[in-house]
């Protein structure tokens, strides 16, 4: 099997394209990092609701602007993403035959103006308004399970309608993405995603003369960050200089630390895979400990009431009961559904909490 398929990498030894196996590579490392960034937003915020709440609400938001900055820092010093430098390959424009590429620039000079700013709104702007749709959609059909919206209601119809006809637009997306990468293997073509084609770029591997331009580069910045600064001409320049010099420090520092990160991915996977944990329940398996206290009187959430039977939030004895997993408080149902919509934490302790975590209870006479 190994001599049939040894024709999809011969290819690349003798041409900059590279191999199939670096494309995917360099495509799921940013999908693996995301995970990695919401999980320690997910910890900060449960550990200090009140101060880091904030990150696990708007995390894709903060999300979205780091990457935005950290691309466009790469592709204007790299002519590439992140991930692709990472691999060690940068992106060529295309000529208008989409046949053979122009004429090479320097990697340190980035993309021309045009393919630059294409291919950061399709590195950033895509990926985020799809986790958007998925998240509306999330939504969406957890209303349309519990009838949150009246039945006759014209919007319920409407979104029923977009409920089904999602998967197929979601399947002709994939199916596309995966068409491009067949051709890409087999030859036909020069972009191995659909992003690349519509940005009118492709992937080359670099070259020799690339890293010694990329290793001047960083010595000649080095250089200059050691000297003393110079007296600037005016008040506008300083600013301007500061603040090139503050998001360029952002851009490296934001590089080195996913740089860094990404040789911990591995680790991370194994000890959240379902073996390891279950290998710690059985070593941690202490007892159940009491609930929480109320973390913050202040900010509006309400106490605890005496009876058992009353709903914390509407004060009315509870009706389809309904506890969170995050805390172990019960409510109604369409109280905890709201309240959680809406802040995305448990309106008790604080701790952040999501649609998933509501556990609807089903007592004996029910």
């Amino acid at each position: 099997m190994a001599e049939h398929g040894a024709h999809l990498t011969a290819a690349s030894i003798y041409e900059d394209r590279p191999s199939i196996f670096e494309v995917v590579a360099q495509d799921s490392l940013m999908s693996a990092v995301r995970p990695a960034l919401q999980h320690v937003a997910k910890v900060l915020a449960e550990s200090n609701p009140g101060r880091y709440g904030f990150l696990w609400r708007w995390f894709d938001e903060i999300y979205a602007l780091l990457d935005l900055h950290l691309q466009h820092h790469f592709l204007s010093r790299c002519s590439a993403s992140f991930a692709e430098n990472f691999y060690s390959l940068k992106r060529v424009v295309m000529s208008y035959g989409g046949s053979k590429p122009r004429q090479r620039r320097s990697v340190t000079a980035g993309l021309p103006r045009r393919p630059h700013w294409k291919s950061l709104c399709l590195l950033v702007l895509v990926p985020y308004l799809r986790t958007k749709l998925e998240a509306l959609v999330s939504r969406l059909r957890e209303e349309d399970d519990y009838s949150i919206h009246p039945p006759s209601s014209a919007w319920k119809r409407f979104y029923r309608a977009f409920l089904a006809a999602y998967p197929f637009v979601n399947l002709a997306w994939e199916g596309w993405f995966l068409v491009q990468q067949l051709c890409y293997v087999l030859g036909k073509s020069r972009h191995h995603s659909p992003m690349l084609m519509l940005a009118g770029v492709q992937l080359v591997r670099l070259t020799a003369e690339d890293v010694r331009a990329l290793e001047k580069v960083a010595a000649a910045a080095a250089v200059s960050g050691s000297r003393s600064p110079q007296p600037a001409g005016s008040l506008k320049q300083q600013v301007q200089s500061a603040a090139k010099k503050a998001l360029g420090g952002l851009a490296f520092s934001l590089s080195t630390g996913l740089s860094v990160g990404v040789f911990f991915l591995q680790f991370l996977e194994w000890w959240y895979s379902s073996e390891n944990q279950e290998s710690i329940k059985s070593l941690t398996a202490l007892p159940t400990p009491p609930p929480p206290v109320h973390l913050d009187c202040r900010a509006g959430s309400p106490l605890l009431p005496k009876l058992k039977t009353v709903c914390p939030l509407c004060r009315k004895i509870r009706a389809n009961d309904t506890a969170l997993s995050t805390s172990g408080f019960v409510f109604c149902y369409r109280c905890a559904y709201n309240y959680v919509k809406q802040h995305q934490r448990c309106p008790i302790t604080g701790y952040a909490t999501e649609l998933q975590h509501l556990v609807k209870l089903y007592t004996p006479e029910n």
